[in-house]
This record gives C-alpha cells, sequence and structure tokens, in this order.
C-alpha cells in the first residue's frame, strides 16, 4: 500500500519481498531512501542495514525505519537510520521524509 501510494505521489518505487532480495535491489538501483522494515523474511532489517553499511557502494543511502517492532525508534537510532515511523503509517509524515530526500514529486 505504501508503495503505491508513493507512485500516485510522483515517486519511482522498488520493493522487496525479503531482506536479502531489498540489498539485490538497493546495490542495482542505489535509491535515494530506503524504507527498511525491522522485520522481513531471509534477512531482518537490522541484517540488511549491517550489510549496507559494509558495503561502499550503498553504504551512504539513507534508511527511514518503518515498523511496528514495540523498540523500532531506539533499533532506528542504533542503526544509524535518518528516523522512524511507526505502524500504521502516517502516509503525510512518509511523504514528507521522502519528499525531502528525493526531491519533490
Amino acid at each position: 500500500m505504501l508503495a503505491t501510494a508513493l507512485e500516485l505521489d510522483g515517486h519511482t518505487v522498488a520493493t522487496a519481498a525479503n531482506g536479502a532480495e531489498a540489498f539485490t535491489l538497493a546495490r542495482e538501483h542505489h535509491p535515494c531512501l530506503i524504507l527498511l522494515d525491522l522485520m522481513m523474511p531471509v534477512m531482518s532489517g537490522e541484517a540488511f542495514r549491517r550489510a549496507q553499511l559494509q558495503a561502499p557502494d550503498i553504504r551512504a543511502i539513507p534508511v527511514l525505519v518503518i515498523s511496528a517492532h514495540p523498540d523500532a525508534p531506539q533499533i532506528a537510532r542504533d542503526m544509524q537510520a535518518i528516523g522512524c515511523l511507526t505502524k500504521p503509517v502516517d502516509f503525510d509524515a512518509l511523504a514528507e521524509v521522502v519528499r525531502s530526500r528525493c526531491g519533490p514529486r
């Protein structure tokens, strides 16, 4: 739903079914921002972020954590994410972050 809403807002969006796929997509597409859930199959959000920070080609891509995890804000800070939005996500807040990092629609 978030991908569709962001596309309707004029952004190009790539989605991944799991953390490992997200890592591959990040390396292929070099997005302006990564929206990262903490609880993903195959590779968790935390594992993704650790791998991302070790990958010179994608380490600088900012990450915004989006999660229902009760400790998500602290985990996001520990992961050096630019911020955290808790589920259910306020689309206006998300759109503001995306626009500030990726430009206007």
